[in-house]
């Protein structure tokens, strides 16, 4: 190797381990913000299990293949024919620039607490060199479209998950007149739920590294019902686990006014008010009387509901309830982020090795070797990143978009999972994004508590990021590699 060489490789190194540290100050913050927010962990807590499972799935899933051109943006044959013995040089000075463009955008959306996409972000950084180093006509830009798609659909349809899981939530366990008691009930089953989802997670999305090392398609049969049955195994033992567990939960003691039952209770007569005015205006005399007395009525019992739900919105039993959703809350939490480890750690690594075997072995493919030593740099980068900047992503998404409590961050999360699952099993393969996911399904459920509950201040400032994720990524790759190709390519 001549001195360059050795130059571009320390380069590569660098960037590499510079995009992984951002990765995990921004995109890692996700898994872990509606836990800290809902304060069913500390941000301490929160930093060492996500850097753990984050780092065991970089390393014990990651793929050991991963793609020289990011989501196949373009065909690497052709920087050979343009640049012939200097492609593979172009090709490293390439995934560099992408690698340094990637971490830079992140770090800025990070200093401003935007949770953005990872994925979008090296995508748009890969599509960046593509246009300036085998042209713009070159570029799958259907594949682009697809990727904006995802884009759009994947916050929308996690949202509206969450909305339907946590309004389900509000209706069978919070405005019951036992609430604790309905938890009991609703909580084992639940966890059945969670972790048939979550094996579907990491059996199509987690594992998907190990199955193409292995040269294995999970959709097999064999495969499908094996996966199928331990789900349902494990499902039943967390359901009988949870149920045993629960019964040490106290539910004696004297029962108090359901808060949460009465604001529900109070909105509903709000609305039957404003019917009963339409009518009014409506009828005659005689039965304007009666709907005002009606309406008289009706303004004091909802002035009697205010004063209960003032005095006792933090009830003891609801306080229980919250408690125990703690548990299924970490639960998704950490399934998601090894989910997360084993696959998007491959936004850093993939052209890292790229980059790699283009200056060390001089070759230039679709597929590059991702070494073992890349998969524990780029894990050790991304526990960093979140342990020294992951708080200011973890604050937007845990607490400036919506109130969360356990209850709604396992909603969350667990609309998420689902999100996940569905994408990765669809027969359209389309790409999304974890981040717009979970923001998306926090949006849902601050909706099922009603528009007031959503900053939507903070919704405006996310969703232009994530518009502008794709050029800025682009912008500054092509910046980079122009600076790049002037030093090293002659």
């Amino acid at each position: 190797m001549t001195g360059l060489e050795w130059v571009l490789l320390a380069l590569a190194l660098a960037f590499g381990f510079y995009a992984a540290w951002n990765i995990g100050a921004n995109d890692v913050a996700n898994a872990m913000g509606t836990s800290v927010g809902s304060r069913a962990l500390t941000l301490k807590q929160a930093v060492i299990l996500a850097s753990i499972f984050e780092f065991l799935g970089a390393y014990l899933v990651g793929a050991n293949v991963s793609e020289t051109i990011r989501k196949k943006m373009f065909d690497p044959a052709l920087l050979s024919q343009l640049y012939g013995d200097q492609a593979a040089h172009v090709l490293a000075c390439g995934m560099i620039a992408a690698l340094l463009a990637a971490g830079t955008w992140l770090l800025v959306a990070s200093y401003f607490q935007l949770p953005v996409s990872t994925t979008h972000t090296i995508v748009g950084a890969v599509v960046g060199f593509g246009c300036i180093g085998v042209g713009a006509a070159n570029v799958a830009w259907s594949k682009v479209g697809l990727i904006t798609l995802g884009w759009v659909l994947s916050p929308v349809l996690s949202g509206a998950i969450a909305y339907i899981i946590f309004r389900f939530v509000l209706r069978v366990v919070f405005f019951r007149r036992d609430p604790v008691a309905s938890a009991k009930r609703v909580v084992p089953q639940l966890v059945f739920l969670v972790v048939l989802v979550l094996t579907g997670v990491m059996v199509f999305k987690g594992l998907k590294p190990l199955w193409h090392r292995m040269h294995v398609n999970p959709f097999e049969p064999r495969i499908l019902a094996l996966s199928a049955g331990t789900a349902v195994l494990v499902g039943f033992a967390g359901m009988l686990v949870a149920r045993r567990l629960l019964r040490r939960v106290d539910t004696s003691g004297p029962r108090q006014p359901n808060p949460l039952r009465i604001a529900e209770v109070s909105r509903s007569l709000g609305k039957a008010a404003v019917h009963l005015r339409r009518a009014g205006a409506l009828a005659d005399r005689q039965l304007q009387a009666e709907l005002d007395e009606l309406l008289k009525r009706i303004s004091s019992s909802r002035k009697e509901a205010r004063a209960v739900i003032r005095n006792g919105t933090d009830s003891g039993e609801l306080r229980k309830v919250e408690r125990i959703f703690v548990l299924l809350q970490v639960l998704t939490a950490c399934f998601v982020a090894f989910a997360h480890g084993s696959n998007d750690v491959a936004n850093a690594i993939g052209p890292l090795s790229a980059a790699f075997q283009a200056i060390v072995k001089g070759e230039v493919g679709l597929q590059s070797g991702v070494p073992k030593w890349a998969l524990v740099l780029g894990g050790i980068g991304i526990s960093i990143g979140l342990a020294t900047w992951g708080w200011r992503v973890i604050e937007t998404v845990g607490r400036r978009i919506t109130e969360l409590t356990p209850s709604r961050g396992f909603c969350a999360e667990f609309s998420a999972a689902i999100t996940i699952l569905l994408a990765s099993i669809l027969p359209i393969g389309l790409p999304v994004s974890t981040t717009h996911i979970l923001v998306g399904a926090v949006v849902g459920v601050g909706l099922a508590r009603g528009i007031g509950s959503v900053n939507l201040n903070t919704m405006r400032d996310i969703v232009a990021s994530w518009v502008i994720t794709i050029p800025a990524g682009a912008g500054l790759s092509i910046g980079a590699f122009y600076v790049l190709k002037s030093i090293f390519i002659k």
